[in-house]
């Protein structure tokens, strides 16, 4: 069983996807819109150019997503999206491509149980934590 979370972005995923590929490494698999979908006419033509399914490869993981339609949409909360990455420089890096136009909750720093930890809402509304743990005693 694999556990995939799945994203819902206010009308700009496709965007969002294409700064998460950039910013973290990541890799876009998949994306269809409401218009190239099956289902096209009879979508409204203010969500035909919106993501009905996308799909983003993070290493060996997958993160789903699609914009929800306007009335749908709701802030995400009460969850963080967590990168575990291997280096302090690496935590460092997509710590500041996430939080540039964000929000930082935690600064990244050195904590107890890891190298560098810290949190963040990106500019789409995403909360992430990126930590690089110590390894465990």
């Amino acid at each position: 069983m694999k556990v995939t979370p799945y994203l819902l972005f206010n009308g700009n995923c496709e965007e969002a996807f294409k700064f998460y590929e950039s910013s973290i490494g990541a890799k876009i698999v998949h994306i269809m819109t409401h218009g190239n979908s099956p289902m096209a006419e009879g979508t409204p033509a203010e969500m035909r150019d919106k993501v009905l399914h996308a799909s983003l490869k993070i290493d060996d993981a997958m993160l789903f997503a699609s914009d929800a339609p306007p009335a749908r949409y709701e802030k995400p909360a009460g969850f963080s999206v967590t990168l575990n990455v291997d280096t302090p420089e690496e935590a460092e890096r997509i710590f500041s491509e996430l939080s540039a136009k964000g929000e930082v909750h935690m600064p990244i720093q050195e904590t107890f149980w890891a190298h560098r930890f810290g949190m963040l809402v990106d500019h789409f509304g995403i909360p992430w934590m990126i930590d690089c743990e110590k390894p465990m005693q």
